[in-house]
């Protein structure tokens, strides 16, 4: 055990030891799992996606702080190899993707541009949802995003429905074609509700082309992961089952796009979906109103230290596919579309008083 990991470990808050930890720990034997081959043009899409993220999720922070945005707000910091990983390993605007209630990042991956994005958040006519949606309900049937949830597990059925329709195309309507997979997101809190066993059991049944993706940052709100289930492995749980199961190490963008690379394969192959449980960490409270005091400061730092958008960078920098100065180069191309998207949003129209009901009922 590294020396890290044993200061980690031995962290403790009130009394409980807080394990760094029992997911961290988790890392040590788990990768020899094989990382995505990466070329200067992909390593380069990679970092430039999570970086987009990063940025984003900073200036919405600034911007809550203000008083410019309202509501809730859940930001992604830390989890983007997550998004990124999975996301632009799949076929976009051909797959589908079911979000959550932090969903800003998955809908940059996904296509969805800064400035519709940072329009929704200001709530104004010219965001991805029309202003109606807010943080946590992003949509773009352009860029085959089915929604943020506010509730969790929501999002889950959903996912079921897209795989189901992409299966029944091709296997009852004889659409050779239909080979798209999508896929749910979704956080470790939500691997102890009924949703998530119902949908599990039926795209196993079914052989259903979906990835569920566990986004496990070890914290259901204030609820550490370990001591709110029987079983903190939740990638085990796939073998109930009969399905394909894989836990990978969500800080490594690489290891992430690999997994899902493997899913992705089964699936168009016909042979059903794969529970994919990432271990990430997120590096804010809950949401912008959590002053994130129930983590151990050891905890924090520990997982600051694996941020992935370094890693990444350390990784393209040391193989000889990036400089330096090219990596600082796409931060302040980043830099330049986040102000160009908060820009755009401050200045939109707010929607129209008298379209309050548009979108409720089928329009002729």
């Amino acid at each position: 055990m590294t020396q890290e990991l044993t200061a980690a470990r031995a962290a403790e808050q009130g009394g409980v030891p807080v394990e760094a930890g029992s997911h961290a720990l988790r890392h040590q034997g788990l990768y020899p799992a094989p990382s995505a081959l990466v070329t200067r043009e992909v390593g380069m899409m990679l970092y430039r996606d999570m970086t987009l993220g990063r940025r984003f999720e900073d200036k919405c922070a600034e911007m809550y702080y203000r008083g410019k945005m309202f509501g809730f707000v859940h930001l992604y910091n830390g989890q983007e190899a997550v998004s990124t990983g999975v996301i632009r390993a799949m076929r976009l605007q051909h797959d589908w993707f079911c979000s959550t209630y932090r969903d800003h990042v998955h809908a940059l991956s996904c296509g969805v541009p800064a400035r519709e994005v940072m329009s929704e958040l200001f709530g104004k006519e010219t965001g991805c949802s029309k202003g109606r949606g807010g943080s946590m309900h992003l949509f773009s049937k352009d860029h085959h995003l089915l929604g943020g949830y506010a509730f969790i597990g929501e999002g889950i059925p959903v996912a079921l429905g897209a795989a189901f329709t992409s299966r029944y195309k091709r296997d009852a309507l004889g659409d050779d074609s239909s080979d798209a997979v999508t896929a749910a997101f979704f956080g470790d809190g939500t691997c102890n509700i009924g949703q998530f066993y119902e949908c599990l059991n039926m795209a196993s049944l079914w052989k259903l082309p979906i990835l569920f993706v566990v986004e496990n940052n070890r914290w259901a709100i204030g609820m550490d992961h370990n001591r709110a289930t029987s079983d903190p492995e939740i990638w085990r749980k796939a073998a109930a089952f009969g399905m394909a199961g894989e836990e990978v190490d969500g800080m490594d963008v690489l290891a992430v796009r690999a997994a899902t690379q493997r899913a992705l394969e089964r699936a168009r192959a016909g042979e059903g979906p794969t529970l994919l449980e990432c271990l990430t960490y997120r590096f804010r409270g809950h949401s912008l109103a959590d002053p994130d005091e129930l983590r151990a400061a050891a905890e924090k730092e520990f997982w600051a230290k694996r941020d992935p958008i370094k890693q990444l960078g350390a990784r393209l920098i040391a193989e000889s596919l990036a400089t330096e100065a090219d990596l600082k180069e796409i931060e302040k191309e980043i830099d330049t579309i986040v102000t160009d998207c908060v820009e755009f949003a401050l200045a939109a129209p707010e929607p129209d008083g008298r379209e309050l009901t548009r979108y409720i009922w089928a329009e002729d």
